[in-house]
């Protein structure tokens, strides 16, 4: 009967059935955590690569280069090994339908076929208005795999009108 009433070390059998919980909630919204990060600078990459080719009025393939570099700066610590970036200049035609003027990609994101048509958002484009399209694509990796064992792709696009001229050109 005494060993029955007797309580010392009860704090140490429920830290016990409580610590493994603890531990995986704890992992878990450090792996969500890290994962909302990626997800974020993807977007920002995506947002960041189409502004900049928006301001220029005529995008050579050194300033390609340049830009998609500052696409993997922006992911940085992230592991860009993953990450995919792809810029495409469409104009809709007399009859509003949206062709791809031309189109550069970095990693898994090819260029699109050049007098393709596109797809775009309704009303994104009037006859014969041009805009730049930059998509990025990334494959998050979690370094701890304790609550996200499996890889997860966000993918992101930008739709963005020229700013200096009416059509932006590419110069390779």
């Amino acid at each position: 009967m005494q060993l029955i009433r007797d309580r010392r070390g009860s704090a140490a059998v429920e830290f016990a059935f409580v610590a493994p919980l603890m531990l995986l909630i704890y992992y878990g919204i450090a792996e969500l955590t890290q994962g909302m990060m990626a997800d974020r600078r993807m977007s920002h990459v995506a947002s960041a690569i189409g502004d900049l080719i928006a301001q220029d009025t005529n995008v050579t393939s050194a300033e390609m280069t340049d830009v998609f570099n500052v696409g993997n700066a922006i992911m940085a610590p992230f592991n860009t090994a993953t990450l995919a970036m792809r810029i495409t200049s469409v104009k809709a035609d007399a009859g509003g339908t949206p062709k791809i003027i031309w189109s550069q990609g970095k990693g898994s994101l090819a260029g699109l076929t050049v007098g393709g048509t596109a797809t775009i958002p309704a009303n994104m484009l009037a006859a014969n208005e041009s805009l730049i399209m930059s998509e990025v694509k990334y494959v998050y990796s979690s370094p701890i795999k304790k609550v996200l064992p499996t890889d997860i792709t966000f993918n992101q696009k930008f739709y963005l009108k020229p700013r200096k001229t009416s059509e932006v050109t590419y110069t390779p």
